[in-house]
């Protein structure tokens, strides 16, 4: 197959707060994918649900998590839903973190043994990408599938995985957003979203390698942390934020927005700031 074409305007949302009108009024207002957070299950029900609603909207996976559900399981979900809706359908895939699961291997092993099986299944390079923080398994990204999605990262992080990944991989990092201009109520928010994450080493090393501090990455993290991670303001800093990503060599940049129930509102600002 040919590699999957993407605009530049995604989200990214967890899969149980997903739905076909969701999706639908997504592509109406211009974005071109939706992916799929939270671990989807492998018969991937939830993304056949998107297609289904949707005309043109490429809907990827960010993530299936390569612990819980088997390489030939997921394999057949691809194979069924590409068949569908013709190639509208993306895999992501990733390993999880350490504190995640009691059976966690080394992480590099497990991803290439992954897309061995995935190989074997005939799944196709073009039709998947590599949840890739790091610059090992950034190489891996660009050697074993599409490219790598990236989560939780700031535009610097997206310009060193563009040098890694070379000129040719797909590259959509994923960027949180908060559409408050009240100051101090968006920071609580990041914070409070930032908090997990602070405790899984995987995200903390790659703070480090940005060249963030022990300050910066203890307790629920400093200011300068939340405000590099997470876009917080108005339509115009969000999409300023968007652009940053764009611009460091993202093909796409993934929305989450953070804190609201219908995220459409926030969405179509952007949407419209970056018109």
């Amino acid at each position: 197959m040919d590699k999957i074409e993407l605009s530049r305007l995604g989200i990214w949302r967890p899969w149980s707060t997903l739905d076909g009108d969701l999706a639908k009024d997504v592509e109406d207002l211009g974005y071109g994918t939706i992916w799929i957070g939270g671990s989807p299950r492998g018969d991937l029900e939830i993304a056949e649900r998107l297609l289904a609603a949707t005309d043109r909207l490429v809907i990827a996976t960010g993530i299936v998590n390569m612990w819980a559900t088997p390489a030939n399981e997921v394999a057949a979900s691809y194979h069924r839903l590409n068949e569908a809706h013709g190639g509208r359908f993306l895999l992501g895939v990733g390993v999880g973190h350490p504190e995640a699961t009691q059976e966690y291997r080394s992480p590099y092993e497990t991803i290439v043994r992954y897309l061995d099986d995935l190989d074997a299944a005939s799944v196709p390079v073009e039709g998947r990408v590599l949840a890739a923080l790091g610059p090992k398994v950034l190489r891996l990204a660009a050697e074993r599938a599409a490219g790598a999605h990236p989560y939780f990262t700031t535009p610097e992080h997206t310009r060193e995985a563009r040098k890694t990944l070379g000129a040719g991989p797909l590259l959509v990092p994923e960027q949180k957003v908060v559409f408050d201009t009240d100051t101090g109520r968006a920071r609580a928010l990041a914070r409070e979203s930032a908090g997990y994450y602070l405790r899984l080493r995987n995200y903390v090393n790659n703070f480090k390698r940005l060249g963030f501090t022990d300050e910066d990455v203890a307790d629920d993290g400093s200011d300068a942390l939340l405000d590099a991670l997470i876009a917080q303001g108005d339509a115009a800093a969000l999409a300023a934020r968007v652009t940053g990503h764009l611009d460091a060599g993202a093909d796409q940049v993934a929305v989450q927005v953070l804190g609201e129930d219908d995220p459409r509102p926030a969405l179509r600002a952007i949407s419209e700031a970056l018109a």
